[in-house]
């Protein structure tokens, strides 16, 4: 049996077209392009997940003070299912933690019921409701809060 070699690589430009059409491909009301430009010229720590040297997923987490917020973190459709979120969200935790982050945060769609049972089982816990949070088809749907204590 081989090993899959998993690598947490800082964004570049070079991801940035990447990560725009993945992000395309998996939400409805995807982040831009200049989006990933602007968290990545903010100084959030934003990560592209290589998987035996293929781009298979991407985050970015924002610092402040001792808490640390996840505001993108996306695993492409080919390779869901496949544990990467889990690991991905390890490496979040351990950059935060290195950070002197305490706890991390989310907002998650209640709609997004596979992010929702890996946050879960992961150790995250919901602590509140953003009303109205998300563009959505019909209008807006909530976001629920979710927190991690590191």
């Amino acid at each position: 049996m081989s090993v899959v070699a998993i690598d947490f690589i800082p964004m570049t430009v070079a991801d940035l077209e990447w990560v725009a059409a993945q992000d395309r491909l998996l939400y409805p009301f995807p982040w831009s392009r200049q989006n990933f430009i602007d968290s990545m010229v903010a100084g959030y720590g934003c990560w592209t997940l290589f998987e035996d040297g293929q781009r298979a997923g991407y985050a970015v987490l924002m610092m402040v003070l001792d808490e640390a917020h996840i505001l993108n973190i996306s695993v492409c459709q080919a390779r869901q299912g496949c544990g990467l979120g889990g690991r991905m969200l390890q490496h979040l935790g351990d950059v935060a933690r290195a950070a002197g982050a305490t706890q991390i945060f989310l907002e998650v769609r209640p709609s997004n019921e596979a992010a929702l049972a890996l946050y879960k089982k992961v150790g995250f816990e919901m602590i509140g409701r953003r009303k109205g949070y998300y563009p959505a088809l019909n209008g807006r749907e909530d976001a629920v809060v979710m927190r991690h204590l590191l």
